[in-house]
């Protein structure tokens, strides 16, 4: 019941709540009858959309899945992890950069190997990463280390280094590029939801007395590739995210020093000695370091 009382609130609907449990929605609605006369409250109110939890019950999720969760690692660790017959939901934080580089080679590995094991994928928020691992919200966090929240575990995962893109044929690719030839460009820059048109990049080279000439600030890293190599615009991007998108590009170092950057899985932990969450982050790493190799 108390597993049920969980689910009930996670979902905020009886519908759903069934569903994830297996049971029919009577069942379900027969057990939330029964906590409410246990613990003397309501639980879920009637709303708009789904369910509303009354005070009480936001109170109790964040414990109650502290505590389940304290029991299935007990229950788990006592017996051997198989892939191939786990039935688990791990619940991954990212950017849209993670995603494209990270993510995706991972499901098609995690496809294969462990078919039971699904995944929810949301958008990394630094901020709240480590509310939502005590919570339970997030299982796991593809995050730079600069980042990472104090009180999880954090391991390395992988580096990654900026390069310049353009179109192939670019007619001012053919020669080289050259810091002179580099400040002439027409650049796209990445500003996530600001729509700044100065990066880190500008203010280094505006230190030096140099500028750029910046035509296009984007929202997103995922779309710059398809931008650049249907323009004359280029753009410094993550090596790994333009081997990733299979876009047809010229690629060439930056004429200046251009720092990389690392990318690490942080996780609470409660999560530590989980079985199941030891051999995805396993697989996490084994990935990428093969990526790395190829």
């Amino acid at each position: 019941m108390l597993h049920t009382l969980e689910i009930l609130l996670e979902e905020r609907n009886v519908t759903r709540a069934a569903a994830r449990l297996h049971l029919s929605q009577p069942a379900v609605s027969a057990q939330l009858a029964r906590l409410r006369e246990l613990l003397d409250d309501p639980l879920l109110l009637p709303a708009q959309r789904g369910m509303r939890p009354t005070a009480k019950a936001e109170q109790l999720l964040a414990p109650l899945q502290t505590a389940l969760r304290q029991l299935r690692e007990t229950l788990d660790a006592s017996r051997d992890f198989d892939p191939a017959a786990a039935d688990m939901t791990l619940r991954l934080a990212c950017t849209d950069y993670a995603q494209a580089v990270a993510v995706l080679p991972f499901i098609q590995r995690l496809r294969r190997l462990a078919p039971g094991i699904r995944l929810a994928v949301r958008h990394l928020d630094a901020a709240r990463l480590l509310r939502q691992a005590e919570s339970g919200e997030v299982d796991l966090a593809l995050i730079s280390p600069d980042y990472a929240p104090p009180g999880l575990h954090a391991r390395p995962l992988f580096d990654d280094r900026y390069v310049l893109i353009g179109r192939p044929g670019h007619p001012n690719w053919r020669e080289g590029i050259t810091l002179e030839r580099y400040l002439e460009l027409e650049h796209v820059v990445v500003s996530l939801g600001s729509g700044d048109f100065s990066t880190a990049v500008d203010e280094a080279l505006a230190e030096q007395g140099l500028a750029r000439r910046v035509a296009l600030s984007a929202a997103s890293f995922l779309l710059v590739p398809e931008i650049v190599a249907q323009t004359d615009y280029v753009a410094l991007m993550p090596q790994r995210l333009v081997l990733a998108s299979r876009v047809p590009l010229a690629m060439a170092d930056c004429p200046f020093a251009v720092p990389g950057f690392g990318v690490s899985m942080a996780w609470h932990p409660r999560n530590h000695g989980h079985p199941g969450q030891r051999w995805l982050r396993q697989l996490f790493s084994e990935l990428m370091a093969e990526t790395a190799a190829a």
